[in-house]
């Protein structure tokens, strides 16, 4: 407790230091034609962080908030890159006029990046191995789900149980399903236990998604123990208003709207968004039987807002609301045990999902930033089947404080402390008279960071966060095939450092060579159904240790690029029932399990020219080499796999193709992607039914866009343009060849 106080007071002292003069920077940013480009985004990085940012006017122009000392000025638009501007900004100066940047083609882009440490810093500092995905991109290949666009991420499996919204899984480096931390605008969206289902996660109104691969616990906490997926939806900018109408194949139709935008230190994001779906209704099968019980709809509604002085002194606030309803027909593909009973025409689940955070910044000199931050996540499910009605929620509040210390040019540190309190709910999980009983949980994490630059070629991070992780008391249950005794207060208290470093060994603009090197630990604490269906009353977090290594090579003029990644990680504490293992563990379920994961991961970007169109292909690769390994104190794997078995839907080949064209009205795109056979359970039974090899497959989409007139695009594609027939997940099929169009209409100002 004293260590809190320490923490909270010295962050408060901080925010109420004076804050010396600074500068302000501004200056215009032209493209290859000498055009102004609008939208970009302008960061002026100090040492190791970013210490102010502007966004580009319909002119070009742009005008930070003050800063001050030796920096560098940097634009961040997609597709392009511009040589690094020196500036050394005089405390209380007159305005730096930076003149006219011009940009150039690039295969790798400059973007500001939130997830790779404490504080913002630019992509090409960062260390860690990490993908940024813009809206541009996102528009431009018609991906309308988060999932859709991961497909294209090495080093990330996307598993859907169907058509749309179908449950999708992400895995990321062969971890588990919950092992992928999520924010949307700065809220952990995941449930309780670290589960997250990609299915009804939306582009629309997304500015970027950042992904972060490999265990940042040392970051995050609790769940990041295999990536962090972070969603940043649009606010600030110029002003402007957006409409997309679509329909086509499947009986499936979407409309959105958004807007977003500033008024002096006033800023805003808004939008809206309607999706219903016919799936595979009505699609006759072998037996005779027609499918039904299978359309989805989902309906959303997020906003932000925020306040901003030239100070850099700032609040916002974000909240959004999604409903989906879908039902569940079961895996009416591939049977390969004969378990399959028919269509279930009852089964059909309800999601209401709540995020709401609000926060703000406080300068305190040149030197130093506090920030602070409430958020809130809610997520209530409602399920019917043939058995009955049930339902469940996750709720989880999360306060959180840190200060931002630059101590001298190079080196800056971060520390804080952060307060998680979450509960989970099911009509499960009772009491023995058969009441709900909920689970609740509180996590302290003390963390603190250092990051080092040295020669602007040198990046170093090194991090630790301390986890104070406490289950409250349980009360027991017997029950004929559910029994579980009284369960006191536990406490775990978990260490999970982080370091990583890149190295410009040849640094410039178009043949820069970049190593990069990083290592860490994760940890997932337990679910709810793990805490409540066990007699273990000390289940221990599952975790995992990590290191990867690459290189990023920049090549020809920088119109190309190549990043490789070599990856290990070992999967430790891993829960399973314990069945014939009693030499292992006294209780029905336990920390015993083991797996590990190593591979390659490969992408390229190309981007170019020709006469009037910008050309761009991207290739991606995935190499994956997993294994089963045997409990502990045991000979063998928990049945029924057996020790040296591939960890399930985690392919050992997969990869991804993305070609554009685009001319001043005109664009056109093709997208392929696919994996090698994985191994996977009976679809109906699971484990228990037994294991099966899933095929490989190989998909292809291709899809145009025409601008009609000023701000009004027609669009149009064509899914799975072979008629393919695959399974992401075994016994679940894809759609078919379909067809969308649709209407976007934008205005700005």
């Amino acid at each position: 407790m004293h260590f809190r106080t320490f923490v909270i007071s010295t962050a408060l002292c901080l925010s109420v230091a004076p804050r010396a003069g600074a500068a302000i920077v501004e200056g215009r940013i032209i493209d290859p034609e000498s055009r102004a480009v609008r939208g970009a985004q302008v960061v002026i990085v100090c040492g190791s962080s970013i210490a102010a940012a502007a966004t580009t006017d319909a002119e070009g122009r742009f005008k930070t908030t003050d800063v001050a000392g030796a920096c560098e000025l940097r634009v961040a638009i997609n597709g392009f890159a511009a040589a690094p501007v020196p500036l050394d900004l005089a405390p209380g100066g007159s305005p730096f006029d930076a003149g006219i940047v011009r940009l150039a083609v690039s295969a790798v882009s400059e973007s500001v990046v939130v997830s790779a440490a404490q504080v913002d810093v630019p992509l090409s500092q960062a260390s860690s191995s990490v993908t940024v995905i813009t809206a541009s991109e996102l528009r431009a290949r018609q991906l309308m789900t988060v999932a859709d666009a991961l497909r294209e991420v090495p080093g990330l499996t996307v598993a859907r149980n169907g058509g749309t919204g179908a449950l999708t899984s992400v895995f990321p480096r062969g971890g588990e399903s919950d092992y992928t931390l999520v924010f949307v605008d700065g809220v952990q969206a995941n449930a309780f236990g670290g589960g997250f289902d990609f299915a009804h996660l939306s582009t629309d109104n997304i500015d970027r998604i950042e992904i972060v691969r490999g265990p940042q616990s040392a970051l995050y906490g609790s769940n990041a123990i295999g990536a962090v997926v972070r969603i940043v939806t649009r606010s600030g900018g110029p002003i402007r208003g957006d409409a997309t109408f679509e329909g086509g194949s499947f009986g499936t139709a979407r409309a959105s709207a958004s807007t977003s935008g500033a008024w002096k230190p006033w800023e805003w994001g808004a939008g809206v968004e309607r999706l219903v779906s016919d799936g595979f209704n009505h699609t006759p099968l072998a037996s005779g039987e027609e499918v039904v019980n299978d359309n989805y709809e989902r309906t959303s509604a997020g906003a932000n807002g925020g306040w901003r002085d030239a100070n850099g002194a700032s609040v916002r606030g974000d909240v959004r609301f999604e409903r989906d309803d879908r039902g569940f027909p079961g895996p009416f593909g591939s049977d390969p045990g004969g378990t399959f009973a028919g269509i279930d025409r009852v089964s059909r689940g309800r999601d209401d999902r709540w995020i709401a955070s609000i926060g703000g910044t406080v300068p305190s000199g040149s030197r130093v930033r506090t920030h602070g931050e409430v958020t809130r996540n809610s997520i209530d499910s409602a399920f019917q089947s043939p058995f009955g009605a049930s339902d469940s929620s996750s709720q989880r509040w999360t306060a959180r404080a840190q200060s931002d210390i630059s101590v001298r040019r190079g080196l800056d540190l971060s520390a804080g402390v952060e307060f998680q309190r979450e509960r989970a709910t099911s009509t499960f999980i009772t009491d023995s008279s058969g009441a709900e009983l909920p689970v609740d949980r509180s996590i302290a994490g003390y963390f603190g960071e250092a990051r080092w630059s040295g020669m602007d070629r040198v990046f170093v991070t090194g991090g630790l966060r301390v986890e104070d992780i406490r289950r409250d008391a349980l009360a027991g249950v017997s029950q004929p095939f559910s029994s579980r005794p009284d369960f006191a207060a536990e406490r775990v208290v978990s260490a999970n450092p982080r370091v990583a470093a890149a190295w410009y060994v040849r640094p410039g603009a178009g043949r820069s060579t970049k190593l990069r090197a990083s290592a860490g630990t994760g940890i997932r604490p337990p679910d709810a159904f793990e805490i409540a269906f066990t007699d273990n009353p000390s289940l221990k977090p599952e975790r995992t240790r990590s290191i990867d290594v690459g290189v990023d090579q920049l090549l020809a003029s920088g119109h190309a690029s190549i990043e490789a990644t070599l990856f290990r990680n070992v999967f430790d504490d891993l829960i399973v029932a314990v069945g014939r293992f009693q030499q292992s563990s006294q209780f029905q379920t336990d920390n015993i399990s083991n797996a590990r994961a190593r591979g390659l991961e490969l992408a390229s970007t190309l981007r170019g020219r020709a006469r009037t169109l910008n050309l761009q292909a991207r290739v991606g690769y995935t190499f994956l080499d997993s294994d089963i390994l045997a409990v502990d104190n045991g000979r063998s794997a928990p049945p029924p796999f057996e020790a040296g078995d591939p960890l399930i839907r985690r392919p050992r080949h997969q990869w991804s193709l993305d070609l554009t064209a685009a001319g001043t009205r005109v664009s056109g795109w093709i997208r392929g992607g696919g994996r090698g056979r994985v191994l996977d359970v009976d679809p109906s039974l699971g484990a228990f039914g037994g294991l099966f090899f899933a095929r490989g497959y190989g998909v292809w989409h291709a899809g145009a866009a025409c601008k009609l007139t000023r701000g009004v695009e027609l669009f149009g594609r064509i899914e799975n343009l072979f008629d393919r027939t695959y399974e992401d997940t075994l016994g679940f099929p894809a759609p078919g060849r379909g067809a969308m169009a649709g209407l976007h209409v934008a205005a700005s100002r």
